[in-house]
């Protein structure tokens, strides 16, 4: 189908007149807006690099230099509005009904937010220690605005919402946890020898921290054993090796020294044997 020449000459006379009046008024704001998002990239590597001398946490850091970012780039935006006629009052108005509609449709989203920010400023846990929360536990590798992740002694990845943090019990063990351990001797034992090779073997550990000192004493008294308890602390990272390595440690050093770990068993007394083997006779 052939469009007949006289609307084609009123196409382009249209498009000509909307290049002549348009036409500066775009290429001016392209160039504004490309200036803008290079000062804001400039602005963020410069405020990111300053704020590093600082003594501040990483997700603050963060944090302002996003808020920075946002605030030039919203300021440029208007500017390149303005530059193409756009009216920014009637914009504005708009912008913030719609906000109002996003806000309420994201409730959840803003409160992750909210909670994120009250993370960062408050500390409750910090990069690199380690927590348990909602019955997860981990070593805190990030702290968002909207979530926080934990890396899982079995090298997964738990990625908590902010929202489920606040308000629930926190248990932080910072940067050190503490071992629960326990090796039975027999009743016969002389105990002071016994906890004195204990002490020894988590002082010959080098994973052992020997400060705060470590927990050694007798805590069960059983039926067939009495039972040491061995609470030392290691750093969060050697926590797994470290319990291991202490209960080859302590089962050769008792070997050595022949202290006696028993087993469980049973003692059977049989009362007028004699009478039995009559009746079975």
């Amino acid at each position: 189908m052939k469009i007949p020449t006289d609307i084609l000459d009123r196409i382009w006379l249209k498009l000509a007149d909307f290049a002549v009046e348009y036409g500066w008024k775009l290429i001016g704001a392209a160039f504004i807006l490309v200036i803008g998002l290079v000062v804001i990239r400039w602005i963020g590597k410069t405020l990111q690099r300053w704020l590093a001398k600082r003594e501040m946490e990483p997700p603050v850091r963060t944090l302002i230099v996003r808020v920075v970012k946002l605030i030039v780039f919203v300021f440029t935006f208007v500017i390149v509005l303005e530059k193409v006629g756009v009216p920014i009052a009637p914009l504005l108005a708009g912008v913030g009904v719609l906000g109002l509609g996003i806000g309420l449709a994201m409730q959840g989203v803003l409160t992750n937010l909210m909670a994120g920010l009250l993370i960062i400023f408050t500390k409750p846990f910090r990069v690199g220690e380690y927590v348990e929360v909602l019955g997860v536990q981990g070593v805190v590798q990030n702290i968002d605005l909207f979530s926080t992740v934990l890396t899982h002694p079995d090298r997964s990845r738990v990625v908590i919402p902010n929202r489920k943090i606040i308000g629930e019990i926190l248990h932080n063990c910072g940067h050190t946890r503490q071992l629960n351990l326990s090796v039975g001797v027999g009743y016969g034992t002389n105990l002071g020898e016994a906890l004195a090779t204990v002490r020894a073997t988590l002082a010959a550990n080098p994973r052992v921290l020997k400060t705060p000192e470590p927990v050694v004493g007798v805590s069960v008294l059983a039926d067939s054993s009495i039972v040491i308890a061995i609470q030392p602390w290691v750093k969060v990272a050697d926590h797994g090796a470290a319990g291991g390595e202490l209960n080859l440690a302590i089962v050769e050093a008792f070997r050595s020294k022949r202290i006696e770990i028993p087993f469980p068993q049973r003692e059977v007394r049989v009362f007028n044997a004699g009478e039995l083997g009559a009746k079975a006779a």
